[in-house]
């Protein structure tokens, strides 16, 4: 016969953990107290949060460090085109006929001065501001009318889409460069009109691409969970479209502020540019053309910033398309 249990042997416990009332947590709760040892363990570590499509890129364009230099580069010339007029000493158009073509190093001229005695390096800081100004308005315009084109042929299709591309089928045949002389002859050589005769030639690439992205995106699953809630057109591309585009669109847009900046560099050493005493690189450069082998800092200076700013923008837009640019192995 077996033994009977004795009452007064000691309870059998087991490892199991328990809650007050004395219900068993089980296995599944010991592994959430692990990781929830784990996380207390490691005060600075919280839980990773889900990134949206801009956060990754800039992750990966901060790993680029040519791209990164770049981009504080161009921040450098930004601050410097804005605030630097302040801190000259000269007047853009102060002359000083008895201290004309001085070299380098002068006193009170570190850069030395041009033909009509103004000094070098206000002319170059009030040059990169009409630059910066021309490429970033310029670009805005035509970013902002591609959008309307692009945007809207691609979401409404049909009809509508015929129309707008043929429009801008018919804007692309025409030459950019020659259009934006034809323009600049048309309206004159302001500083204004410059910028509104670039935007008008050079947006027609902007509006493919964009149409092309609308294409893609307006057939995404929340795009049409938008509309089954009842979202307008107007509300399904500024919300749902237009944030899912923008990759490829801030690429292209970085090529073009510098593109921008070069077809006004070149309308000015062709004498169409932005007229005295407004200071253009274009114009500085072909004022040192005469000057070239007697005094070539005179073309030295605007050539040097302008291929270093054009390089630098280069620089941003290849980071920009590396970051948005993530094969299926990385996405996955």
């Amino acid at each position: 016969m077996p033994d009977e249990p004795n009452s007064t042997d000691e309870p059998i416990t087991t490892d199991e953990p328990t809650t007050p009332d004395g219900v068993s947590r089980g296995v599944a709760t010991d592994v959430s107290d692990e990781v929830a040892t784990d996380i207390a363990d490691q005060p600075g570590k919280a839980p990773e949060r889900a990134r949206s499509e801009f956060s990754r890129a800039w992750a990966r364009f901060r790993h680029n460090k040519v791209a990164l230099i770049s981009l504080i580069f161009v921040g450098l010339l930004i601050l410097i085109a804005i605030f630097g007029p302040f801190f000259m000493p000269y007047g853009v158009s102060e002359q000083d006929i008895l201290r004309r073509l001085e070299p380098m190093g002068s006193p009170g001229h570190p850069l030395g001065t041009d033909p009509l005695g103004r000094d070098l390096m206000t002319r170059l800081v009030y040059s990169l501001r009409s630059a910066l100004t021309i490429g970033f308005v310029a670009e805005a315009l035509s970013l902002g009318f591609a959008l309307l084109i692009g945007m809207a042929a691609g979401y409404l299709g049909g009809r509508w889409e015929a129309v707008l591309m043929f429009f801008t089928d018919i804007m692309f045949a025409f030459p950019r460069y020659l259009f934006a002389i034809i323009l600049v002859v048309a309206m004159g050589q302001g500083l204004w009109t410059i910028i509104i005769a670039i935007s008008v030639a050079s947006w027609v690439g902007q509006a493919r691409l964009a149409r092309a992205q609308a294409l893609k995106v307006k057939n995404y699953s929340f795009v049409e969970a938008g509309r089954s809630m009842g979202a307008r057109g107007t509300t399904l591309v500024m919300r749902y479209i237009l944030p899912n585009s923008w990759g490829p669109l801030l690429v292209t847009t970085s090529f073009g502020i510098p593109a921008a900046i070069a077809a006004e560099t070149g309308l000015a050493i062709l004498g169409l540019g932005v007229q005295p005493p407004t200071p253009t690189w274009g114009g500085m450069i072909m004022d040192g053309y005469n000057y070239v082998l007697g005094v070539p800092h005179l073309i030295v200076w605007p050539l040097l910033l302008f291929s270093l700013t054009m390089l630098a923008f280069t620089f941003i837009g290849d980071g920009f398309r590396d970051a948005f640019d993530v094969s299926e192995e990385e996405q996955a």
